[in-house]
């Protein structure tokens, strides 16, 4: 079996003594500890969340969102399960045999790939949900505007971007969303779909449920490659492995925009998920799939 942690993959228990599987375990276990501690580890220039991939946790686990993936091409375990998330109106994947994608980017901050990302959606009429913090739409209007006229959707990464599992007050936590809901009414003269998605992938029990009296729809993702790194992008080689040997059916695939790579391989990654039967849904139909 193999378990990943963070990009890193571990073959545990293969060929080895029954002394070194004992030290292997407990190397594992330790890894694993420190990965979920290092798992607040963000770009401080708004570089939106990174999944934590290990072992499934309980249903009900808080912290980081992370997912187990024991079968490529199949749907990943989350740390938190579909019918727990259901009760927040949270989602991280559709329970479904069908093939379909549902494709999010986050974007934190503007780089110049976005408007290759939106040019190649369009030609492929491909719907994604860009979830927004402050800084984007300060700093990069027509860019919103022309994902709004596109019809995408877009969604609230909150304000300032921060672990929003550490704000335990109902008065903050709406600060931070409704900061967002107001400068994008603002910027496009719409209201904001109360789509929102955690900071980090990190929540609690109370954010899920303070996100719900909002009136949001909370979103986390069953898939997401390591991208974020602007100074380490992977390769074309590297992003297929992953986007192509995980896909599933009911995918809430997770990317980001800043990413050069993304950009670069996204006409090519839509065609091959085309050829493999696959079509794109919007949260919308997702939402309204588990009502």
């Amino acid at each position: 079996m193999k378990l990943s942690l963070s990009g890193f993959h571990f073959s545990i228990l293969r060929r080895l003594p029954w002394r070194r599987c004992f030290q292997t375990a407990a190397i594992f276990v330790l890894a694993f500890c420190c990965g979920r501690g290092a798992a607040g580890v963000i770009d401080r220039h708004f570089s939106a969340p990174f999944p934590v991939s290990g072992m499934p946790v309980s249903q009900a686990a808080e912290g980081n969102w992370g997912l187990g993936f024991p079968v490529d091409g199949q749907p990943p375990v989350g740390n938190a399960s579909s019918d727990y998330l259901k009760q927040y109106n949270a989602y991280y994947l559709q329970d479904t045999e069908e093939k379909v994608i549902y494709l999010t980017f986050d974007a934190g901050f503007e780089n110049g790939n976005t408007a290759s990302i939106l040019d190649t959606l369009k030609a492929h009429h491909v719907p994604a949900a860009f979830f927004l913090v402050g800084n984007y739409l300060e700093t990069s209007p027509d860019l919103v505007k022309r994902m709004a006229d596109e019809g995408h959707i877009v969604g609230n990464h909150t304000y300032h971007h921060p672990d929003m599992s550490k704000i335990a007050d109902q008065k903050s936590f709406e600060k931070e969303l409704g900061q967002l809901e107001t400068l994008y009414q603002q910027v496009t003269g719409q209201t904001m779909k109360k789509y929102y998605r955690p900071p980090q992938g990190k929540y609690s029990e109370s954010n899920l449920q303070m996100a719900k009296d909002m009136g949001y729809h909370t979103f986390f993702w069953s898939l997401a490659y390591v991208d974020w790194y602007q100074d380490k992008q992977p390769s074309k080689e590297e992003a297929f492995k992953k986007l192509l040997g995980r896909i599933h059916p009911g995918a809430v695939v997770l990317l980001h925009s800043t990413s050069s790579t993304n950009a670069q391989i996204l006409d090519e990654l839509l065609t091959k998920w085309e050829e493999m039967g696959y079509r794109f849904g919007t949260l919308d139909e997702l939402v309204s799939s588990a009502s």
